[in-house]
């Protein structure tokens, strides 16, 4: 069956079944095509609570799948592929949040929105790499314990230096990977471009950069910027994206080896398997994580996240 074909196949069925498709912005290209929608994890899982289709597939990884379920409890939230996890987001396990909790009493838990459905439930407040220096100037506490990611971490305690900061040695393997040489390489090669980099980077990295931002908001600066050349500080599949959606202008991966495996792990087969009932996981949480989970997004939300 050729990729347009089994396309087609999968926008019948998941009309037949009811079936809204999230695609994370950095799954494949073909995966994109036909999801109903695409861009950042916390995006996705808000865009599923406004959709009429009771069922939900997220084709991305584990967290995702929780969030989206956490946010819409009724609904039936499939993930494409069962393995597909993410290592930040699995890295910290609930008997060590305890122990940091019993560690730093005082100190308000925040956590990163790509962490499991169990630490969010014993977390204070959630945030987003977009959304977590403005929750954290608003959170009423001077003491911040802030999980898993030290990077985005150091770049919200650069931005919010009154506070005091608790962090684990955690973060993405992939925007770690990232070194100051390679951004100095990168602008040397390229030395008219725009840096735009995720705050999941180190700050030796981010200090070079022209905008440290989110995916979408390093895909809505390069749209809006009047420059012709960027350097691309995240997966992969961004440069990719940015490239597809405008030729005129030239988009560089910072290094080529930022590849996410994990997001990689989804195939198109993958989401037929899962339309037509024989592949795919769904996603089932404890009553009492789905509520305090929820309590801790509700809490960023209100701080307004």
């Amino acid at each position: 069956m050729k990729i347009s074909e089994l396309q087609a196949e999968i926008c019948r069925l998941k009309q037949e079944r009811d079936m809204c498709i999230l695609a994370h912005s950095y799954v494949a290209t073909e995966i994109q095509e036909i999801a109903d929608f695409t861009g950042d994890s916390y995006a996705l899982s808000v865009k599923a609570t406004t959709v009429s289709q009771q069922n939900v597939l997220m084709c991305g990884v584990r967290f995702m799948a929780e969030t989206v379920k956490i946010l819409s409890p009724q609904k039936r939230v499939l993930l494409s592929v069962p393995n597909a996890g993410c290592p930040m987001a699995e890295q910290l396990a609930v008997a060590d949040l305890q122990a940091l909790k019993a560690q730093y009493p005082k100190a308000t838990v925040v956590a990163y929105v790509n962490t499991t459905a169990a630490l969010k439930a014993i977390s204070d407040v959630c945030v987003t790499s977009s959304s977590a220096v403005q929750i954290v100037k608003r959170i009423p506490a001077d003491e911040i314990l802030f999980i898993p990611d030290c990077n985005l971490g150091a770049y919200v305690q650069s931005a919010v230096p009154e506070k005091q900061f608790h962090f684990i040695d955690g973060g993405c393997p992939v925007h770690r990977m990232v070194t100051e040489a390679d951004v100095l390489a990168a602008k040397a090669a390229h030395p008219d471009a725009r840096v735009l980099v995720h705050p999941e980077c180190k700050p030796e990295v981010c200090k070079h950069a022209d905008y440290i931002g989110s995916t979408t908001g390093i895909m809505q600066f390069a749209r809006k910027s009047d420059a012709a050349t960027f350097i691309i500080g995240t997966e992969i599949s961004i440069a990719e994206l940015l490239q597809y959606e405008m030729p005129e202008r030239q988009f560089y991966p910072l290094k080529k080896e930022l590849i996410c495996e994990n997001m990689k792990a989804t195939t198109l087969m993958d989401v037929y398997h899962c339309l037509n009932g024989t592949g795919g996981e769904e996603i089932r949480l404890p009553e009492e994580t789905l509520l305090a989970a929820r309590s801790c997004i509700d809490r960023m939300i209100a701080l307004g996240g």
